[in-house]
């Protein structure tokens, strides 16, 4: 295990898992709306940079300008609507409790896929695994709602935003194969941006917000968004999709952790549940883990294949489809040293709209 691998892992890890953290502190004193119009805009103004200063100035801007129409999809899809629904469910539910609502990406994915892509079959195992992961929404959402209706209403509006992600990734892997990553995450975050501005403009709070509330807006945006796209891209092309897809077992507890110790939230029976119910739903439903047959263990399905593989939601959205950013980062990157053998993605007759 390299030394590059165990702080990429723990930086998204620590950073995503803290997103969660940020959204609680700031959502008291800035409305949903204008914090993510800042938390787009302030990536926007950090990534557009990146890609100009590594395409190129003429090319960057002529990829920006192809990637509009898919931007602004995404910065719907993937941005603007999934991040203001995570800030207002956390009006009403702890951090922690966003989090593991959250983690439930990946099943969405499969079942978004039966209704989109017919040829997509799951049984045994994998339907156990969704079935299992959605009876984890319900423990989380409706067993003991202890506050009452709009805790049930903050739970099920970051399931919602868990299931735009999933058709957003769908979206992605049909509709933008051949553009870049980097530029698709720069572009949605300026499409993003442009959708927020007007509910932005109409939430504005009227005070200047306390200095941890701008201080959590700013880490969202420069550390949960903008650096940790880039340092998801970096692992993808050094690590793989089925490496890096760690994160989504680790993030969950870990933004747990941080509403527990830093924001003294309860550690509820219920909490707990949905999280023992949904990770393990996740991993068996998106085919990362397989049940052993006679004895003989299953190794997981090829990271390549984008359904049977694991595909992490990520924080609350910075990446469209773990498995087709691998394949982005794969086309432009050279061997990696000491991999032999172990292909990042699979062969070129498998393409990222493959399911």
């Amino acid at each position: 295990m390299s030394r590059s691998y165990v702080w990429m892992l723990a930086f998204l890890a620590g950073v995503w898992g803290a997103s969660y953290l940020f959204i609680k502190v700031a959502v008291d004193e800035i409305e949903p709306t204008a914090m993510m119009f800042v938390r787009c805009f302030l990536a926007a103004l950090i990534l557009v940079p990146v890609v100009l200063a590594r395409r190129g100035v003429q090319r960057g801007l002529g990829e920006l300008r192809r990637a509009a129409r898919p931007g602004l999809v995404l910065g719907a899809m993937n941005a603007a609507a999934p991040f203001t629904l995570i800030a207002w469910g956390e009006k009403h539910i702890d951090s922690g409790v966003a989090a593991i609502a959250n983690a439930t990406v990946p099943l969405f994915v499969v079942l978004l896929a039966l209704r989109f892509r017919p040829s997509e079959r799951v049984g045994g195992a994998r339907l156990a695994g969704v079935l299992l992961g959605l009876a984890g929404v319900a423990v989380l959402a409706g067993v003991q709602p202890q506050g009452g209706r709009w805790v049930v209403a903050g739970t099920l509006a970051v399931v919602l935003s868990s299931l735009l992600y999933a058709g957003s990734g769908l979206y992605g892997q049909v509709r933008t194969a051949d553009t870049p990553g980097p530029v698709l995450a720069a572009a949605s975050m300026v499409g993003g941006s442009i959708l927020l501005l007007p509910f932005a403009l109409l939430q504005l709070p009227n005070a200047l917000p306390g200095w941890e509330a701008l201080a959590s807006v700013a880490a969202l945006a420069i550390l949960g968004t903008a650096l940790a796209q880039l340092v998801l891209f970096r692992m993808l092309l050094l690590h793989g999709a089925a490496r890096t897809s760690l994160v989504t077992y680790l993030m969950p507890p870990l933004a747990l952790l941080y509403g527990v110790v830093l924001l003294e939230e309860p550690l509820t029976a219920a909490a707990l549940a949905g999280l023992a119910l949904i990770l393990p739903g996740v991993a068996l439903g998106s085919g990362a883990v397989r049940l052993s047959r006679r004895g003989r263990s299953q190794s997981p399905d090829p990271p390549g294949q984008v359904l049977r593989g694991a595909a992490p939601g990520s924080d609350p959205g910075t990446s469209v489809s773990l498995m087709c950013h691998e394949r982005q980062a794969r086309s432009t990157a050279e061997p990696v040293p000491g991999r032999a053998g172990v292909p990042l993605v699979p062969d070129s007759s498998q393409s990222c709209d493959g399911v």
